[in-house]
């Protein structure tokens, strides 16, 4: 099983979700709780087209971690 770094970003309209070790697995959603949802599935349906492709899935290379500043 892999693990994969997802980074949610808040704006307006309501949430977005990118994969940076999946160029283009991205997914939009009106509540973080709904595209944590389609994210989930984004990642899924993203690694089998890759491997239906024959393409290498990539192992996760982005670290992260929480700072605070104040």
């Amino acid at each position: 099983m892999k693990k994969y770094v997802v980074l949610f970003e808040k704006s307006k309209d309501g949430y977005s979700a990118y994969v940076p070790d999946l160029p283009g697995c991205v997914a939009f959603g009106d509540t973080k709780e709904e595209t944590e949802e389609l994210i989930y599935e984004g990642i899924k349906f993203h690694i089998e087209g890759m491997e239906a492709e024959g393409l290498l899935v990539p192992d996760n290379k982005v670290e992260s971690e929480l700072m605070i500043f104040s």
